[in-house]
């Protein structure tokens, strides 16, 4: 089934209401809602009456206070996606807190050190309440932020849709071991819909897919890339094609030559997610566009751990000795023991080789990384690493938030089938 770019915008057409910057208690409300799509009324799950829930905007430094009100008739958790937040505030279920049941609340408390573009997400039943609409972005403003025009957000979704144009339940369980839950439909989240020719725009954009990876191209912008996953680069990059998988983030800086079109071609594809009218014209900005100010992190040095993890699993691949469809060195699941036991403050180094037949993205909770080039030298802050198919990449990082942190494959169906581990750092 085929549907209408138009109708397939207007399918999460939810509140994008913005709390007052700072605001000193935000609630969240998970729970049934109903959006409009293809003409036919489509039930999803959403934050606040609205899928995606609203964008949470905070300051750098700024002190987050946010309940957890659960109206679901199911559990719920919220996880704050690349945040180095206390791990008693990551939102996970049997690491750092029990889920909370219909009818009861959790209270998350947690400063923001670092300013960047990040999102929150169900993290309960992951990969069936993000895909129904459980995600919003989480935005942490530069105390002196960059002169922009318009500073927006654009979040990439796809969704799966029966013949009759509703949410397929019917997802099928062969999908686990391939490639997981894509949907029919893909489209961009826009915060807004129209700019002026000559604006100097922010782009923070989010990819809260289940399971899909977007090759991004735009066009209609002149300028460069600022940072990937909430952490500033240390030179920005040519704004060219940007390879996104589930949970990544990238922040453009360009200005606005003409209608901006947002395009997927990521495995031969050539969909059209988003456009931005222009309705008028100023005077473009002649200053240069600036590196943003770095967050502060440790450099690693000489590694005090070192491991290797193995992907493995999935159709047409050799057995493992996991339990599911997936499994990291041959354990489906969260193990017993952790990966790697570090002290605060050790620099770990982990060697991670994909030998399955799908692409793969691991994502840390509570720490950046850096990924390793062939060389060794580092490359640039991350918190989840794409690797292709036979890919090997090494990654580091200083574990300086102590706690116990999931290491898992964001696509969220490998998740759900055994494709998770930890780190402990005491």
């Amino acid at each position: 089934m085929k549907v209408k770019r138009r109708q397939a915008l207007s399918l999460l057409a939810a509140c994008m209401a913005t709390p007052a910057l700072g605001a000193s208690r935000i609630t969240l409300r998970p729970e049934k809602v109903v959006t409009q799509v293809a003409g036919r009324r489509l039930p999803m799950l959403g934050f606040n009456g609205g899928a995606p829930g609203p964008q949470l905007r905070f300051r750098q430094g700024d002190t987050a206070q946010i309940r957890l009100d659960n109206t679901l008739d199911d559990g719920a958790l919220v996880h704050w996606h690349g945040l180095r937040v206390p791990n008693r505030m990551d939102g996970v279920n049997v690491l750092t807190q029990d889920v909370v049941i219909p009818g009861e609340s959790f209270d998350y408390l947690f400063d923001v050190p670092d300013a960047g573009t990040f999102w929150y997400h169900s993290h309960y039943l992951s990969y069936e309440q993000v895909s129904r609409g459980l995600f919003g972005a989480f935005i942490v403003e530069e105390r002196n932020p960059p002169a922009v025009d318009q500073d927006m957000t654009v979040q990439l979704f796809d969704l799966l849709l029966d013949a009759d144009g509703q949410h397929d339940d019917s997802f099928d369980p062969a999908r686990f071991a391939t490639e997981g839950r894509l949907g029919n439909i893909k489209t961009a989240i826009l915060s807004r819909n129209s700019v002026q020719q000559g604006d100097r725009l922010r782009l923070r954009i989010i990819n809260p897919s289940v399971d899909r990876i977007y090759r991004l191209s735009v066009t209609g912008l002149e300028g460069q890339i600022v940072a990937l996953d909430g952490m500033p680069l240390e030179a920005p990059q040519a704004l060219g094609p940007m390879m996104l998988a589930p949970g990544q983030r990238c922040d453009v800086i360009a200005d606005v030559t003409g209608p901006v079109t947002l395009r997927d071609t990521y495995g031969g594809a050539d969909d059209v997610l988003g456009q931005l009218t222009v309705t008028g014209t100023r005077s473009p900005s002649d200053a240069p566009i600036p590196a943003l100010p770095p967050n502060r992190t440790a450099r690693p040095g000489t590694p005090d751990h070192t491991t290797k993890l193995v992907l493995q699993g999935g159709a047409g691949a050799p057995a493992h000795r996991g339990t599911g469809t997936w499994a990291l060195n041959d354990v489906s699941g969260l193990p017993r023991r952790p990966l790697i036991a570090a002290k605060r403050n050790q620099t770990v180094r982990i060697d991670i080789e994909n030998r399955t037949g799908f692409p793969h993205v691991m994502h840390l909770h509570g720490n950046h990384f850096h990924e390793l080039d062939t060389s060794g030298n580092l490359g640039p802050l991350r918190d989840s690493t794409l690797l292709a198919v036979g890919e090997t990449r090494a990654i580091t990082a200083v574990l300086d938030n102590p706690g116990a942190w999931m290491l898992h494959c964001h696509m969220l169906s490998h998740q759900a089938d055994g494709m998770a581990t930890w780190i402990s750092v005491s």
